[in-house]
């Protein structure tokens, strides 16, 4: 039986975590999972739940986290496209993962999954066709892509004596209750004019959250149970075929309920640029007096109108990763659930 610490865990991604874990079709058997975040605890109750208020720049509250914890599920993040302070990302996203690391060494923790992105090799051109052999840029186009690939060279070179990490590559991550893009687009919907960036062209990759989470199931349980192939090791995480940012989400809105007009209205990419840099400029004005991020940016237009496309391949061959959930089978879920 475990004890498993998962930062961040009353976050999107942390709500399916939880489930997952806590499911009697889990792979890793859980004693004791205690959640770590700085939000409040509104999740499932169940006797095996211990949650602790905290942040991760607190050493001494990650300390505390981890005592008698035998896999640490790092989720904890700021999610950012361009519009976060980048101090506070650093800090949260860097700083914080370096914190969660030393507790981790110090307090005995035996297996860390972190949770990165593909931004952490994202530098500002598309990505075609990658795999895990691809070099981190050397230049990023904001803070969080910086961010998550710095957290995970540490997180790499914390493998060892004692300790066993991966660090898990997502695509763009989605299902119910998605706080990044499905949301705002419904509300874009119901404004009743829709419009989208680009010319419909671009791919990316995506990953059903519910899917995501057992994929850092999958992949404590192979280091729990010693597999060293993937110790220290980065992996790209998707359940489905390449599509246009766009198409894939306007399935979801119609599906739901929502109406989308105009039909077909694309703001090309230069234009959509232009606007982006206003609007960050805007909120750059208006931050000393209020607290603003926003939700357009230059980085937004520059990842929805670029390729970035994938396997999951290594995955797959070092520690088995198999999606839980079939494509159909999410989006049914996510559905449901926009629909009430």
């Amino acid at each position: 039986m475990i004890n498993c610490l998962l930062t961040g865990g009353c976050g999107f991604l942390g709500k399916f975590m939880i489930e997952e874990l806590l499911s009697s079709r889990s792979p890793l058997p859980i004693k004791l999972l205690r959640v770590f975040d700085s939000a409040d605890y509104n999740g499932q109750a169940d006797p095996r739940i211990e949650f602790i208020q905290g942040n991760i720049l607190d050493q001494d509250a990650l300390h505390k986290a981890c005592k008698g914890i035998d896999v640490v599920m790092h989720l904890a993040a700021i999610v950012d496209w361009g519009t976060h302070l980048a101090g506070d990302v650093y800090k949260v996203n860097t700083t914080g993962t370096h914190n969660v690391i030393n507790a981790c060494k110090a307090d005995g923790v035996k297996v860390l999954v972190f949770t990165s992105s593909l931004d952490a090799v994202f530098g500002g051109k598309p990505l075609v066709n990658i795999d895990e052999n691809i070099p981190y840029p050397t230049k990023f186009p904001n803070m969080y892509c910086r961010s998550k690939s710095e957290a995970e060279k540490l997180v790499s070179a914390a493998n060892g004596e004692g300790l066993s990490t991966v660090i898990l590559r997502p695509a763009d991550i989605w299902g119910e209750g998605d706080p990044f893009h499905i949301g705002s687009l419904i509300d874009m919907a119901k404004s009743g004019f829709y419009v989208r960036i680009g010319d419909g062209s671009a791919k990316s990759q995506h990953v059903y959250a519910g899917n995501m989470a057992v994929a850092h199931i999958q992949a404590a349980r192979a280091l729990v149970e010693g597999n060293s192939r993937l110790a220290g090791q980065a992996y790209f995480i998707t359940d489905s075929g390449s599509a246009n940012f766009f198409h894939f989400y306007d399935a979801v809105v119609v599906a739901a309920g929502y109406r989308i007009w105009p039909k077909s209205l694309w703001i090309p990419r230069p234009v959509a640029y232009m606007m982006g840099a206003l609007t960050e400029f805007s909120a750059m004005l208006i931050r000393p007096f209020k607290k603003i991020n926003v939700k357009f940016s230059r980085f937004a237009v520059i990842y929805t109108c670029s390729d970035f496309t994938f396997s999951s391949g290594k995955a797959v061959n070092d520690f088995g990763f198999k999606p839980k959930y079939s494509v159909e089978e999410a989006f049914r879920r996510t559905v449901e659930y926009y629909k009430t």
